[in-house]
């Protein structure tokens, strides 16, 4: 299995932000992270891509991982292809030598693949928020990870640039079933439902640290009034 969680705990000084979580997700699975602020949605996958350690427990996740945190950190001053060229060498030259060429491929290919093809030449201070969260996404998907983690990544935006970013997080979530990527795991937090419904097919709730609800999507009637109940 891609993750696999046992009795996972965590206190932050006295207080005990994730209590007792259980969880084992596959291959192919595109998993919606649902909660109210405070719920613990960030500190379990702040705790699966190793910002933070558990308190106790079993936490065993991928070595290669994706991560695109609610607030998107990026290097504004850096050209878009520049930046880009600059993670790929920090992150894949760890892994194996890889010559200017095939940097260059792999930049490029990443640029398409998220629809920066015109922004490509801009520094990334001038893109606006949805361009910018297509750098992010980019970022986040340097060298086909495995288990892909996005925080939040439609916050903020304007009605065009959260269709644009929605249809090319569904493109990654195709991508995680499809033969080509199996292996891949998406998990999405967010606050609205109705991306949850249209991207994923398997939803969990946590609130006050505990996880209410694990469900396929197909199982759920009305996801709207299941989240009302199961986090009053």
């Amino acid at each position: 299995m891609a993750i696999h969680i046992q009795h996972l705990n965590k206190y932050i000084g006295k207080q005990h932000v994730l209590k007792d979580i259980s969880l084992t997700i596959g291959d192919g699975e595109v998993v919606g992270l649902l909660g109210p602020n405070g719920a613990g949605k960030s500190t379990l996958m702040k705790i699966m891509v190793g910002v933070w350690d558990a308190t106790d427990g079993e936490v065993a996740v991928p070595a290669n991982i994706g991560f695109l945190p609610e607030q998107n950190p990026l290097y504004e001053d850096m050209y878009v292809r520049e930046y880009l060229r600059f993670f790929v060498e920090l992150r894949l030259q760890a892994m194996r030598r890889l010559g200017k060429k095939e940097i260059g491929e792999i930049v490029e290919e990443l640029i398409e693949r998220v629809g920066l093809t015109t922004e490509a030449n801009k520094r990334v201070g001038q893109l606006s928020k949805g361009y910018k969260q297509r750098v992010g996404l980019a970022q986040a998907m340097i060298g086909d990870p495995e288990l892909l983690i996005l925080d939040e990544p439609t916050t903020g935006l304007d009605p065009n640039q959260l269709e644009d970013i929605r249809a090319l997080i569904r493109d990654l979530g195709e991508e995680a079933k499809g033969e080509e990527a199996k292996g891949r795991v998406v998990i999405l937090s967010t606050h609205i439902l109705q991306e949850v419904k249209q991207m994923c097919n398997r939803v969990i709730i946590i609130d006050r640290g505990e996880i209410k609800v694990d469900k396929p999507i197909s199982e759920i009637e009305d996801l709207e009034q299941t989240f009302r109940e199961e986090t009053q």
